[in-house]
């Protein structure tokens, strides 16, 4: 085989190197039976590099009118929960439901996310984060209360589907960590929950992201410092994301019934 440029680069043997000391972590310390003892750290907002790789997504690509942005931010005194030394990035800007004149097709509009960037080929293949020894995603965020929606995506045989569970902020206005539980998440395809449910694959989870689809016109914000994937539920300040009284979200399955959580 002929070395390439992408192949000799520090970057990909690097890349290689901490997967191989990952797996072997895993095979040393029996993680995969008895569960990890420390946090795993997915992605953090930490600097302009990070927040500017990320995939910013709207209605626009079918012609719609929502924006939507990606921005580091810095803390000030109201983001006292954060150290004065991190940075996050800011999720923001506004949906609107208007249909483009010139597509008649176009039904319904209205959407806009963002999703971590695709990651980087190792010697042992496309790069993956494997969540499997743990219970719970977390994310550190700072809501304005809508309804936002978490969307994994995972090496499936179907490349579109995505695993999702609405981000229940229970402090809006405030910083928060939200837990939830990775058996919880629903597959869904182009916004339709998919049956029969198949449990995600959890030892390939490629990207994860955040999407708004209420459709209520006007700004939005979120604010969203890290993701990690943990075991300690300790790590939240507040309950996990278990409702008594399941209530309904905006998934729908085909029929276009509304799916309980």
């Amino acid at each position: 085989m002929k070395a390439t440029q992408t192949l000799l680069a520090r970057g990909f043997f690097g890349r290689s190197m901490d997967e191989f000391k990952r797996r072997t972590q895993i095979a040393m310390t029996f993680e995969a039976i008895k569960g990890a003892t420390k946090p795993k750290p997915l992605y953090d907002f930490n600097d302009q590099a990070t927040v500017r790789d990320c995939i910013i997504m709207s209605d626009k690509t079918i012609g719609g009118f929502s924006q939507s942005n990606l921005d580091i931010a810095t803390p000030t005194e109201c983001d006292y929960k954060i150290p004065l030394s991190s940075s996050f990035a800011r999720f923001h800007g506004s949906i609107s439901t208007r249909l483009p004149a010139d597509r008649p097709k176009i039904q319904r509009s209205g959407f806009a996310g963002f999703r971590t960037p695709d990651q980087r080929p190792t010697v042992f293949g496309r790069s993956v984060w494997d969540i499997d020894p743990y219970l719970y995603l977390a994310l550190r965020v700072k809501s304005d209360g809508r309804s936002y929606f978490v969307n994994v995506q995972t090496e499936s045989v179907e490349p579109s589907d995505l695993h999702q569970h609405r981000l229940f902020a229970k402090r809006p206005g405030q910083w928060e960590t939200v837990l939830i539980k990775w058996n919880d998440f629903v597959r869904t395809n182009h916004g339709f929950v998919v049956e029969p449910q198949t449990e995600m694959l959890r030892q390939k989870v490629v990207t994860v992201g955040i999407g708004l689809t209420d459709r209520v016109e006007g700004p939005f914000e979120l604010c969203i410092e890290r993701i990690w994937a943990t075991n300690d539920v300790s790590e939240a300040e507040v309950e996990t994301q278990e409702a008594d009284v399941p209530e309904e979200g905006e998934l729908r399955n085909r029929k276009g019934e509304k799916v309980r959580w």
